[in-house]
């Protein structure tokens, strides 16, 4: 079935807040193999002049899945999740994001196209905190392979 490209320009409101933890933020960073110590204590980030945690600049993308599932599974953009592919993502990041930040996440549906016989999902991903303060924006392209 070819995608309803007037989806182009839905946007999903923002879910509840998002709340950046310490354990997260470790966590994320052992698994990119981030080692920098205001990544792992809050008193080296202290020391940098940072409130608390720095997250490792990609951490974004874990609260931007959970948000673009909205989008992934809608049915009206006609997804069959067990054939989609991660094509790209790319971060433009504001400003950091730290241990304890609270993060509202609104999804914007950029494109919704055919490409050799699947389907292109582009999705941009706003993020600001709970006040609204721009912290960055997630791209990211998925693929529904043909069947």
């Amino acid at each position: 079935m070819a995608p309803d490209a007037s989806l182009t320009g839905r946007v999903y409101p923002p879910g509840p807040a998002y709340l950046v933890e310490r354990q997260q933020v470790r966590a994320f960073a052992l698994a990119v193999g981030e080692r920098h110590p205001a990544c792992h204590s809050p008193e080296a980030a202290r020391a940098l002049g940072h409130p608390d945690l720095l997250a490792p600049p990609t951490f974004l993308c874990v609260p931007a899945h959970r948000a673009t599932d909205q989008a992934v599974f809608d049915p009206e953009a006609g997804l069959d999740y067990d054939r989609v592919v991660h094509r790209g993502q790319r971060f433009v990041l504001r400003r950091p994001v730290f241990a304890g930040d609270s993060l509202l996440l609104t999804v914007h549906i950029d494109a919704l196209k055919s490409l050799g016989g699947g389907k292109v999902l582009e999705l941009r991903t706003e993020v600001t905190t709970a006040d609204r303060t721009p912290v960055g924006t997630v791209y990211m392209s998925l693929v529904d392979r043909p069947g």
